[in-house]
């Protein structure tokens, strides 16, 4: 007989996978849309992309009550601080960015966010092309005054972040190959907490989903049952009391045109720097 609890997980288990195709689906029409558009006049397009950028982001300053209405705290409290001046990039790429990386070497990163300091370890010899691509993405600042969009803290506990738009559906234009996926540290189906995966939009079902990675990460701040099909690229190594602050802000209700479920928490990147280490 299941248990509530792991009928409780199994539920999440497969609410994270729907939202990871219907993420996939609205990326194809986006994509889609984007020929279309560029088919007809190279200008419209430029236009489009930057309306697109600013309409994920808006809204990004809203703040909910540090109160609730007897006046005691609130869980939807915020407990994080102001963005830093300054806009997500609009940028985009053709194609993935050429290897420079050390394989021998591991890479220290430094999420300075509203929240506080994360800061994270990359292995880049387990996952060379993940590593390359966001210590890319990171030098052109692709991260920088970006929110993370998605909190889901019930089943599994994972803080996704990396798409300036806000809306889960951004891309740096290019696609990524699945790594490690049979790295031993995920015994039993488990993410354990501390680990830093890359998203995707894998449906489960159609190999040709996978290999779709992009610029989109998570933090796991407590052990998650997933099965294995997100590239563990490295480890969190300072921070995590400041993911636990988000975490017990708690998450929005599913937003009905993304299906994310936002952190209440003002969590925006103000700055990611990576350094070989």
């Amino acid at each position: 007989m299941v248990s509530k609890d792991q009928r409780r997980r199994q539920l999440a288990r497969e609410k994270f996978e729907r939202q990871q195709a219907r993420r996939s689906v609205a990326r194809h029409k986006a994509k889609r849309r984007t020929v279309i558009i560029a088919s007809v006049v190279a200008v419209a397009l430029a236009a489009g992309l930057a309306a697109y950028a600013s309409v994920g982001f808006a809204g990004g300053d809203d703040r909910p009550s540090d109160r609730a209405a007897d006046g005691t705290p609130s869980r939807a409290a915020d407990p994080c601080g102001r963005p830093a001046q300054g806009a997500p990039l609009k940028k985009t790429w053709k194609k993935e960015p050429a290897m420079s990386v050390d394989t021998s070497a591991s890479y220290a990163v430094q999420l300075s966010t509203t929240c506080g300091t994360i800061e994270l370890k990359l292995d880049a010899g387990k996952a060379p092309h993940t590593v390359n691509s966001f210590d890319f993405l990171a030098r052109q600042g692709y991260f920088d005054h970006s929110r993370c969009h998605r909190l889901v803290d019930e089943g599994i506990h994972v803080l996704q972040c990396g798409d300036p738009t806000a809306t889960g559906s951004g891309s740096p234009g290019y696609t990524i190959p699945d790594e490690n996926l049979k790295d031993p540290r995920l015994k039993g189906g488990v993410y354990p907490a501390g680990t830093v995966a890359m998203a995707n939009s894998y449906d489960g079902r159609n190999d040709k989903t996978r290999n779709s990675g992009g610029s989109q990460f998570f933090l796991v701040y407590q052990d998650s049952k997933l099965p294995p099909n997100y590239t563990p690229f490295g480890t969190i190594t300072g921070g995590m009391d400041v993911l636990r602050k988000i975490a017990d802000a708690g998450a929005t209700p599913a937003d009905p045109q993304t299906n994310n479920t936002a952190p209440r928490a003002t969590v925006v990147i103000d700055r990611a720097t990576v350094r070989k280490s």
